[in-house]
């Protein structure tokens, strides 16, 4: 508000300013009333989360039914998210993190346990993806999604140059990548990439072996001249507009890949698969952070996301893997009969999940991380 130049007498300002002063309490007033009335400012709902991991319409249901607002940070890899944590990032009432992040977490005594007589709707998770080895007894964790890491695919180019679908062979034999130069991308992650490499191998992708590790960062340099880039997002775009033909990146990204080529009339078509070596199965749960001040809250969005309709909403949208049996029910048919995203008993018995590393183990592979990139 602009008052101007002051009258000339000491009496006519006073009055001026008392008014003033009159207006703007009154409108203090109102933006208080409405920011209570819209939830902003008190009710709010903070989540650490992965970038478009949640349906925007669930959002809108969830903040209709608490009254509150809900806040949203984000991280596109698991170690990111721990580095900024480890940094001094508080405030988060909840993160969704993958298993072997939520095991690390816990062992930094930085989650708070769950109340599960505030989560009824517990009871719609698949027992397979409960009591897993990173949280025994659910005492932190709640299943809300997974991934599977995989190849995708033009399936015209790889078709027309006779290349194989079904094996990591295919991003790391030379003699497959001398046809493909140029056109692969693999997942900027240590942990992914050299999982991928340990099951071409033979290996876990948990073994710790010094040796193993050493001939996986081999492998991987061996073949990282035929590589494009290490990506974790812009091979979506990539694969969708051709300019990618090959990719190691997560399933509900070939999904959005493979629509988006749909979509846009793309003479060519995506295809995904997993290879017969075995792959990473990611299961991303929802954890209270120490920090958080709404666990009451917190507890109401795990439970609104444990119903499977809204559950469901997730897949639907991006093609991520469900372990809400509840959810299977609402799920599109073309989606819940894909095996790439909701694998068979046999497919399941040759993906594993990640488990988290100790000290000396994390500090070998930042140093084999280091070489692979320099070299």
């Amino acid at each position: 508000m602009k008052l101007g130049r002051f009258p000339a007498t000491p009496f006519a300002a006073f009055i001026i300013v008392l008014g003033w002063l009159v207006l703007s309490i009154a409108g203090c007033a109102r933006q208080d009333e409405n920011a209570a009335f819209s939830g902003k400012g008190k009710n709010i709902l903070h989540i650490f989360n992965w970038n478009n991991y949640i349906a925007p319409k669930t959002v809108r249901h969830f903040e209709e039914s608490c009254k509150c607002e809900l806040s949203q940070d984000y991280y596109s890899d698991n170690e990111e998210m721990l580095a900024k944590l480890a940094a001094g990032a508080t405030g988060y009432d909840l993160i969704v993190p993958t298993g072997n992040a939520v095991h690390a977490l816990i062992r930094q005594g930085a989650l708070k346990p769950l109340d599960k007589s505030l989560l009824p709707n517990l009871k719609n998770i698949n027992l397979a993806y409960l009591d897993t080895a990173f949280d025994p007894g659910n005492e932190y964790s709640v299943p809300y999604a997974y991934t599977l890491t995989l190849l995708g695919f033009n399936q015209e180019k790889i078709q027309e140059l006779g290349l194989p679908i079904d094996t990591w062979a295919i991003i790391f034999e030379p003699k497959y990548l001398e046809k493909i130069k140029g056109r692969v991308t693999v997942l900027d992650s240590q942990r992914e990439l050299m999982a991928a490499a340990l099951k071409y191998l033979g290996y876990s992708v948990n073994d710790a072996d010094e040796e193993h590790w050493k001939q996986a960062a081999d492998l991987i340099v061996r073949a990282k001249p035929y590589w494009t880039a290490f990506s974790n997002a812009s091979y979506v775009r990539e694969l969708a507009t051709g300019n990618v033909w090959v990719a190691h990146g997560y399933s509900n990204d070939m999904f959005q890949a493979a629509l988006d080529a749909k979509n846009t009339g793309r003479k060519f078509t995506i295809g995904y698969s997993t290879p017969r070596e075995g792959a990473v199965l990611a299961l991303d749960s929802m954890v209270l952070h120490r920090s958080g001040t709404h666990p009451d809250l917190a507890h109401q969005f795990i439970n609104f996301m444990l119903d499977g309709k809204n559950s469901a909403e997730l897949t639907n949208l991006i093609g991520s893997g469900n372990p809400n049996m509840d959810a299977m029910q609402y799920i599109r048919p073309e989606i819940a009969n894909n095996k790439a995203i909701f694998p068979d008993p046999e497919l399941l018995t040759r993906l594993e999940m990640l488990r988290d590393l100790d000290r000396k183990q994390r500090r070998l592979l930042s140093r084999l991380w280091t070489e692979i990139k320099l070299r």
